[in-house]
């Protein structure tokens, strides 16, 4: 399999927005959107072989499965039914499957009022640098 080519967005979201500007976005979403998730998927920035998906921001129903969502990326990123990927909430841990959007994102939004996501090929365990436990939840 041949590695794909660097992502348009060298920087992660978090770095290309200030704080503000994002609590901002936010406020105005979930006023608008009372029943939708935001999300920022990215990819991991070591990844080689999984594509770069065309957007980084999702609005996601909350009622929607994490097995549900996961297809959807998978769908987005075009992959082959042989290549897996992981997706980790917050770059720490892998979510159950069987929780909703909603569960995710009471447990595990950022102070900011995003669901931050990251995609990769293979477990990134200990991805955070500064991690200091492992949980599933």
């Amino acid at each position: 399999m041949a590695p794909f080519e660097k992502p348009k967005h060298p920087k992660p979201f978090k770095q290309r927005k200030s704080f503000a500007l994002r609590k901002q976005e936010v406020a105005g979403i979930r006023t608008k959107f009372p029943t939708k998730v935001p999300v920022i998927i990215e990819r991991y920035h070591r990844e080689k072989y999984l594509p770069p998906l065309d957007k980084t921001k999702f609005l996601v129903p909350q009622e929607l499965t994490m097995t549900q969502f996961v297809t959807i990326i998978r769908n987005r990123m075009t992959l082959m039914p042989s290549q897996a990927f992981y997706l980790l909430i917050d770059n720490t841990g892998i979510a159950s499957m069987s929780l909703t959007l909603a569960q995710v994102y009471s447990d595990h939004k950022d102070e900011d009022g995003f669901l931050y996501m990251t995609y990769a090929s293979q477990e990134m365990f200990g991805l955070r640098e500064n991690a200091t436990e492992f949980s599933l939840r």
